[in-house]
Formats: C-alpha cells, sequence, structure tokens
C-alpha cells in the first residue's frame, strides 16, 4: 500500500491552500501561474511515464525528470525561456515548502532547488514614437460608443503607464476627477497601491465616458459590449483594431509588433526623453526597483546620441587649454 504522506496531490493541495492562500496569501495572478505550471507538469509526466496524478509520489519526481519536463516545454510547446523559468521557479517554490514541510524529502528537494534558471539573450525593448503613439489614439472612431471606450482606454494606458490587469480591473471609484488635479488609484503588481496623475485630456475623456455609461463608483471603468470585464485578449484586440486604424497616417506601425505592454513602455520611454528622473519613473510605473526601470535608459537612443554629441570624434586632436592674459596675470598675483 502506498504512502498517503508521499502522494503529490494531497501535497499539492496543501501547498495551495495552507501555504500559497493562507500563510502566504499570494496574488491571484501568482495562484494562477503556479496552477498552470503544475498542470503541465502532471499531463507530461502521464504522457511520459504513464503514472497518473492520483498515483504520483514524490518519489517520481527527480532532478532528472524535471528537467526533462523544462526541456519538453521548450521543445515540444516553443515556450521561451522566461516561460520555461516561471515554470521552473513553481516547481522551485513547492520542493522549498517540501524540505521544511517534509524534511525526509530535504534530498531530494535540494537537487530540485539545484537547477539552474536558464539564461537568455536581453533584448532592447519596442519603443514607440509619439506620432506613432497619436495616431494610435486618433484611430477610434468617436462617433461611436465602442470608439468612444477605446479612444479613453487607450489613452488611459498612455497616461499612466497601467499593466493590463490593472486596466481590466479599474474601477470607477479609482479615478479621482477633480478642479485642480485629477489622477488614477492603481492596484498594481505584487499589492503595491499608487497614484498617477491624468492629463487634462484623459481627465475629460473618461468623464465623458462614465457619464455616458451612467457608471456608479462600483462598476468596472471599461467593459465589453456584455457589460463584462474585458479580458487581456479583449484589450490587445482593441489595440490592434487601432493599429489598423492608424496605419494610413503613420505606416511604420506595420513594422512593429505591439502588444499592451509596448503602450508601457511608449510612457516611460517619452518620460525619459522628457528629463523625468529614472526614479520617479519608477514609481509612476509602480516597479519594486529602479533596476527593473533601467531598461529604458539603455534602449534610450536619444540620450546616447546626445553624449555622443559632447564627445570629440576620434582621430581628432583634442584643443589644449590656452590660458587668458587675465587668468595669467591673477596667477603670478598669488
Amino acid at each position: 500500500m502506498k504512502n498517503t504522506d508521499t502522494l503529490v496531490g494531497p501535497l499539492l493541495q496543501e501547498f495551495f491552500l495552507k501555504h500559497l492562500m493562507t500563510h502566504r496569501n499570494v496574488s491571484p495572478q501568482t495562484l494562477w501561474s503556479y496552477r498552470d505550471a503544475f498542470r503541465l507538469l502532471l499531463q507530461f509526466i502521464d504522457t511520459t511515464m504513464h503514472i497518473e496524478p492520483v498515483a504520483l509520489s514524490l518519489t517520481h519526481l527527480s532532478a532528472a525528470v524535471i528537467l526533462a519536463f523544462l526541456d519538453s516545454l521548450e521543445k515540444e510547446r516553443n515556450n521561451a525561456v522566461r516561460s520555461r523559468n516561471a515554470r521552473l521557479a513553481a516547481v522551485r517554490s513547492f520542493f522549498r515548502w517540501v524540505a521544511i514541510s517534509r524534511p525526509d524529502f530535504a534530498g531530494l528537494s535540494t537537487s530540485i532547488l539545484a537547477i539552474p534558471t536558464k539564461r537568455t539573450d536581453r533584448r532592447l525593448i519596442c519603443a514607440l514614437s509619439r506620432p506613432e503613439i497619436d495616431a494610435i489614439l486618433g484611430a477610434p472612431d468617436l462617433s461611436t460608443p465602442c470608439g468612444r471606450r477605446d479612444h479613453a482606454m487607450l489613452l488611459t494606458m498612455y497616461n499612466t503607464g497601467a499593466r493590463v490587469s490593472e486596466i481590466t480591473a479599474m474601477a470607477c471609484s479609482q479615478v479621482e476627477l477633480g478642479g485642480h488635479s485629477s489622477f488614477v488609484h492603481l492596484h498594481g503588481k505584487g499589492r503595491k497601491e499608487r497614484c498617477v496623475p491624468l492629463w487634462a485630456a484623459t481627465a475629460d475623456a473618461l468623464t465623458k465616458w462614465m457619464r455616458e455609461q451612467n457608471a456608479v463608483p462600483t462598476s468596472l471603468l471599461f467593459t465589453n459590449y456584455r457589460g463584462e470585464q474585458l479580458t487581456r485578449n479583449g484589450v490587445d484586440c482593441i489595440l490592434k483594431k487601432a493599429i489598423a486604424g492608424g496605419v494610413n497616417s503613420c505606416p511604420s506601425l506595420s513594422k512593429k509588433h505591439i502588444s499592451p505592454h509596448v503602450v508601457r513602455h511608449a510612457t516611460a520611454t517619452h518620460l525619459l526623453q522628457a528629463g523625468v528622473d529614472i526614479s520617479v519613473i519608477a514609481l509612476w510605473l509602480g516597479h519594486e526597483s529602479i533596476d527593473t526601470t533601467h531598461i529604458y535608459m539603455e534602449s534610450n537612443l536619444a540620450h546616447k546620441e546626445e553624449a555622443l554629441g559632447r564627445l570629440q570624434p576620434a582621430g581628432q586632436r583634442m584643443p589644449r587649454f590656452h590660458a587668458t592674459d587675465k587668468v595669467m596675470a591673477f596667477l603670478e598675483t598669488l
């Protein structure tokens, strides 16, 4: 008879319900990410080892099995390295908890925790110019309710640099519209809250949109045609539609792969180009560390060109300093 203490199923239930949800109180996004990772792992073991999830034991899980699972993600599912590392992070979290709750499996846990994350190329972010952003914002048809919603939503995304999850979950109560200043409260990643000021144009668009919808404070600010919360795919579809409408006035849009997160990158890049301090941009975007925001410094070509302009071109002699007569006279008096 199999020892039920080593079955993965009950351990996973305890890990998710007690450790993640009760002890750590992780965000829903983290919970869903970990859930998907273990779904894929259990399906992989069932397919390759012919062990059903209800019969799976900790003794079946070795570093070799986890490495084979990670390889299958890249080769068979064509996952990027970042996705592979995210799945590994979920497995590591589980075995860190196993090492504490089941000390007799500390050796197994240590071998799996020793699996390194895979390094990948760090590419420059895709940046949009101001004319490209203006073309996207000007594309929605303001004569229709959907067009007015799309314009207000895209303008809010660009103004605030909000993540897609922050936009889709935004309630009307999070928008403060005042005579002197208007701003939005954003509930971001890692349960961090921040306030972001609004341009007059953004505040005006949101005021008109909420008035048109007869919105109450508890209602969602942006919904689909059924009045339900927008999904990530829904926001992406709205953006793609706006890009298609803005290509005629700005053909360069057709050459770029633009996702909703690229609009967030545009916000940060344009703030940096306007001379805003990088620490303020980190607060604006809700970054945990300023190191995350530093990617915009790396991709900002305008700052690099400015630095290059201060450097004497190669092959030219640097002029020597020649003191004026007044300077020489002053030095002789000392």
